[in-house]
């Protein structure tokens, strides 16, 4: 039987994190109070989106999945 309304679960780490690459990064929209998890190159300055956070729930799920103790906030 197909199920419609499932809980779903975590997907496992699909990107990889390397802190000697990438730093843990919040990027937070000043107008929606948005807010995406994702990691930031060093070198490029590019930023790689992986989780929107609704809520605290999220902000420590992402992370436990990628083993980060600290985010720091960009707007």
């Amino acid at each position: 039987m197909f199920h419609l309304f499932r809980k779903t679960k975590i997907n496992p780490v699909t990107e990889k994190y390397d802190p000697n690459i990438q730093k843990p990064v919040l990027r937070c929209s000043i107008c929606t109070g948005e807010q995406v998890a994702g990691f930031k190159d060093l070198h490029t300055g590019k930023f790689t989106d992986i989780m929107l956070i609704r809520n605290e729930k999220d902000l420590e799920a992402f992370k436990e999945q990628y083993g980060v103790t600290e985010l720091t906030k960009e707007f």
